[in-house]
């Protein structure tokens, strides 16, 4: 009998792969087919008229990281691509620790709410989307430009004589970052924090408890899956903005995103562009797999 339903349960389990296997074929398609034809882009010859010659070579995934001089042909470092790359994760981290910071108390505040006004704070939270992200920036900019209403204070209250230029600066592009990546941290934030039984944190201040100690915890192992969560939401569209960068920052502070555009426009070398391209894959990817690993640990921490 017992042999009888195990051999039920594998048929169904075959029975729903089957009927499934459509679908996933097609999904895998459309998501590993471009990859894989860029990755097969990193590995041929650039042509001398920005075509593609059908020779392979590695020459591009050497550029990615190492320069040839055309002298001498000694080898260096690429520095333009290296600090490119430093300040592309520096950002997108430093956008992802201002987002936590912000969108933590945010999120808390919202969970605190009465039930009924939750989902008004929510709809607040969720009107920037509705805006074109293009749009969203150019607001920015208006805002911290030489012209903008952060200058304009600053000279009406006497705290500065000239301008600040905050336009064209790492600055501003963190400053856009965060304002248009906030709301990915905030909703993870607050899908966590509405499952805490708040009783517990009254028992805590019961038992003489710290606001310090209840934060650290209490609050945040509780959450801390939300924590994660929004910090991938963050880190991965940061690490390959491009309109951000390319508005506030005039293109002279490039990040991946602009790099990679560079090398398949005007500098017509797809190869290099390609494997730019798989190279921020695979960051995110390393992502990805720390995000996943300590999802499974806080998991099996809370069962």
């Amino acid at each position: 009998m017992r042999g009888a339903v195990e051999e039920a349960r594998v048929k169904d389990i075959r029975s729903r792969w089957l009927l499934s296997a459509p679908a996933l074929a097609l999904i895998a398609a459309a998501a590993a087919g471009p990859l894989l034809i860029v990755l097969v882009y990193s590995f041929l010859t650039p042509g001398a008229y920005g075509d593609v010659q059908w020779k392979f070579s590695g020459e591009a995934w050497f550029n990615v990281f190492f320069s040839r001089d055309i002298f001498d042909d000694t080898l260096s470092l690429a520095d333009a691509h290296v600090s490119i790359f430093w300040r592309s994760i520096k950002l997108a981290l430093a956008t992802t620790m201002l987002c936590a910071i912000f969108g933590f108390p945010t999120a808390y505040f919202i969970a605190s709410r009465p039930a009924s006004s939750r989902q008004t704070w929510l709809f607040l939270i969720t009107v920037p989307f509705w805006t074109n992200m293009l749009i969203r920036t150019f607001a920015i900019q208006e805002i911290i430009r030489n012209e903008g209403i952060v200058n304009a204070m600053l000279l009406k209250a006497g705290l500065i004589d000239a301008p600040m230029q905050l336009m064209f600066t790492d600055f501003a592009i963190l400053v856009g970052m965060t304002y248009v990546h906030l709301p990915l941290m905030v909703l993870p934030l607050y899908a966590s924090m509405e499952k805490i039984d708040f009783r517990l944190i009254e028992a805590a201040y019961d038992l003489y408890a710290t606001r310090f100690a209840v934060l650290r915890r209490i609050i945040i192992p509780l959450v801390k899956p939300g924590i994660i969560a929004g910090s991938i939401l963050v880190f991965i569209p940061s690490l390959g903005s491009y309109v951000i960068p390319r508005v506030l920052g005039g293109g002279k502070n490039l990040m991946i995103g602009n790099l990679i555009d560079l090398q398949f426009g005007q500098g017509r070398n797809w190869p290099l562009g390609a494997a730019l391209s798989v190279t921020l894959v695979a960051i995110v990817m390393v992502a990805l797999i720390f995000y996943v690993r300590n999802a499974g640990r806080s998991g099996a921490g809370h069962a």
